[in-house]
């Protein structure tokens, strides 16, 4: 168990082990025999705890016992003594099967189950706890009873947290009585009691406590974990915030028949082919939340009403919430060859409604206010611009430019209008808390050299900059959180995975986090390729960055055309955000099947992506998320019937995954080159079950 190697056994104890065996045995045979006949007598009784003295990990001898007591408090002559006597009795028997195993699930469940009944003494229980975490005092079994009597006995929560108090003074590394602790103080903050609101001076007072565990004892995990709670805790915002929209509050939105642009002044050709004569309305909370409608989201506009949107959930999952919601605005209708500018306003906060899953209410009163500017353009134009195939080479883009940053498409992302009503006391203790936290751990790493403390120290930089981007777009840390996910990387192999996605992370953030730095990694594809559905869009190339995960994605509402070529990516997980998406590069990566482009599906907009030279077919498929081994029998969506792609063509069912992701999009141009899967019967199914494709690997499909 736990990594320890086992040893040979003495031919003693083999000895001693076979005799136990044949006992185990025979008391389980007659016990089964009991348990078939329903046998509840005291014979049968005493037989069964013999057999959980040896083994109390048998559920089913577990069940029987409470079978038999359900049937003994039936019987009609039995007075309060006697049934408290069987209750004890059962009590009895849960402890001699502890002191063989004081970790057995089956007896501690069963132990909640007798004391659930009453007639039991309550005083015992703690005597008992107390003797099982003296000998194991980080014994999660023990500590989760301990809530259950705690809360049957109406103990307070405050004794409770002292409780812990004097368990960690003994022991620094009691990391259940840690645990415990942060879950009494989570209730106790959540319901404001006295001494614990505001919650800033309960917490300056845990931070205190986990720093003398932290500095007696580095090395030791227990206060480092509870640190991080704590970490979590301080920045933690109890109510959603709405932290990016499209369009964008202040911006200019252009829009033509068959054909939907952003045009925010500098390019008024940054196009995305709509063919129901929609654009979306996106918005990304700070959380997951629900209730998302037209009556918790109003909009103002001469050509359109709250009721004539629907939001949905941009969720993998079909859940009903979601940090995503869209709708889809259908377009004003104008006379041909000539444009109309509309205002429109979308309001937030004015009804209550918008819940997170914490049950936390949305209450910032936000305005997102856009112009949209209709234009009808000749149908024969836009058909051109339809045929040419995009190439992803590097000589085609050249570098964006612009004479000023206040005509960036980006400089509004992030730009909300609230009101908000609050003292800045909490902010200001959030800043100073983790200044004077960097400032401590700064220390301690020139001293030692700990792993879990480079991590906690990039997570406060981290959480600093966070603060100071809510002010302004800052990210003074970034070099230095990334300079130490590099060492953790190389001092710590076994979690380099987590590392390189926390690299990522905080990468993406130093990216998005001005115009200027986005700058550098914005392009046009080139003017004279005239045939391209690109025309003048800007692609966002986040290429050879050796990213493992996508993050910062409410500052990319706005991107149609993104390569992500050349990193190192096995998830797309938060590109389903990108409803404006037309053209995706994930060339070169580490993607193992299809499946793992699930993200892609609710984006109908996307037109050409590259998936060349992944390890797709050359891994198992990840069937975890279906019911069935093939969603072709089992799909996510009722509304595909499965039998019209698969009728003619009885090898489509291997390629079961592919059929499942492509067949939702509205693809034009696929590679798949250079990947396991892409032999000639793919490529053959690809032709025919999807007719809509006209470029496959560089070549004309259709």
């Amino acid at each position: 168990m736990h990594g320890r190697p086992r040893k040979a056994l003495k031919p003693e104890d083999e000895v001693a082990s076979a005799a136990k065996a044949q006992k185990l045995q025979a008391l389980q045979s007659l016990f089964l025999s009991n348990h078939h006949n329903r046998n509840y007598s005291e014979e049968a009784l005493d037989v069964n705890a013999k057999l959980l003295e040896i083994n109390p990990e048998s559920y089913t001898a577990w069940n029987y016992r409470k079978l038999a007591v359900q049937h003994k408090l039936t019987q009609s002559d039995l007075d309060l003594d006697s049934v408290k006597s069987v209750l004890d009795e059962e009590l009895r028997v849960v402890e001699g099967a502890l002191r063989q195993n004081f970790k057995s699930y089956g007896a501690w469940h069963h132990r909640k189950w007798v004391l659930s009944k009453g007639h039991s003494s309550i005083d015992h229980e703690l005597r008992l706890l107390d003797r099982f975490q003296k000998a194991d005092a980080r014994n999660f079994h023990a500590w989760n009873y301990r809530r259950f009597v705690a809360a049957f006995m109406k103990r307070s929560e405050e004794d409770e947290l002292n409780y812990t108090t004097d368990m960690i003074e003994h022991n620094f590394s009691n990391y259940s009585a840690w645990h415990n602790r942060s879950l009494l103080l989570s209730s106790l903050l959540e319901k404001k009691v006295q001494g614990f609101f505001p919650k800033e001076k309960a917490l300056s007072d845990e931070y205190e406590l986990v720093h003398q565990a932290i500095f007696t004892d580095p090395d030791d995990q227990s206060a480092w974990f509870y640190y991080l709670w704590l970490l979590d805790q301080t920045m933690k915002i109890d109510s959603p915030l709405l932290i990016s929209s499209w369009p964008t509050h202040g911006s200019d939105v252009s829009l033509s028949k068959e054909w939907c642009h952003a045009s925010f002044s500098v390019s008024s050709s940054q196009n995305l082919h709509s063919d129901s004569e929609t654009f979306p309305l996106i918005l990304y909370f700070s959380e997951v939340v629900e209730g998302v409608s037209s009556t918790t989201v109003t909009v103002e506009s001469s050509f359109c009403t709250s009721n004539d949107l629907v939001w949905k959930p941009i969720s993998t999952n079909n859940s009903n919430a979601s940090k995503v919601w869209i709708a889809h605005l259908k377009f004003p209708s104008t006379e041909p060859q000539h444009s109309e500018t509309f205002h429109m306003e979308i309001s937030l906060g004015n009804s209550q409604g918008i819940m997170s899953s914490g049950g936390f209410r949305y209450n910032h009163h936000t305005k997102i206010a856009f112009k949209v500017c209709v234009q009808s353009l000749s149908k024969e134009k836009n058909e051109v611009q339809d045929e040419g195939l995009i190439s992803w080479k590097d000589e085609n883009f050249h570098n964006f430019e612009t004479q000023s940053p206040e005509l960036s498409p980006f400089v509004n992302l992030g730009k909300l209008n609230i009101n908000e009503d609050h003292e800045p006391t909490a902010s200001d203790w959030r800043a100073e808390t983790i200044t004077n936290e960097i400032a401590l751990f700064r220390e301690l790493l020139s001293e030692i050299t700990c792993k879990i403390g480079k991590l906690t120290l990039a997570r406060l930089l981290k959480a600093h900059d966070a603060l100071l981007s809510q002010s302004a777009n800052k990210r003074v840390h970034s070099e230095e959180s990334l300079a130490l996910y590099t060492d953790l990387i190389e001092l710590d192999p076994f979690h380099s995975l987590y590392y390189k996605d926390e690299y990522s992370l905080v990468l993406l953030e130093q990216v998005t986090s001005s115009w200027e730095s986005l700058l550098r990694y914005c392009y046009h594809y080139r003017r004279d390729l005239t045939l391209s559905p690109l025309g003048n869009s800007v692609c966002l190339r986040l290429n050879n960055l050796s990213l493992s995960r996508i993050g910062s994605i409410e500052k990319l509402l706005w991107v149609q055309v993104l390569d992500l070529s050349h990193n190192q990516l096995q998830s797309i997980e938060g590109l389903e955000a990108m409803q404006l998406l037309s053209c995706l590069n994930l060339s070169y990566n580490n993607l193992r099947s299809f499946t793992t482009l699930a993200p892609l599906r609710p984006i109908k907009s996307l037109k050409v992506l590259d998936v060349s030279y992944n390890e797709i077919g050359s891994h198992s498929i990840d069937t975890t998320r279906y019911i069935c081994p093939s969603p072709l029998s089992h799909t996510e969506e009722n509304s595909w019937n499965s039998n019209e792609i698969v009728a003619g063509n009885d090898n489509v069912m291997k390629y079961w995954d592919a059929v499942l992701i492509l067949k939702g999009l509205n693809l034009k141009q696929l590679d798949i080159k250079g990947n396991a899967i892409a032999d000639e019967q793919f490529k053959s199914i690809l032709g025919k079950s999807f007719p809509a494709l006209k470029w496959l690997d560089g070549e004309v499909l259709h």
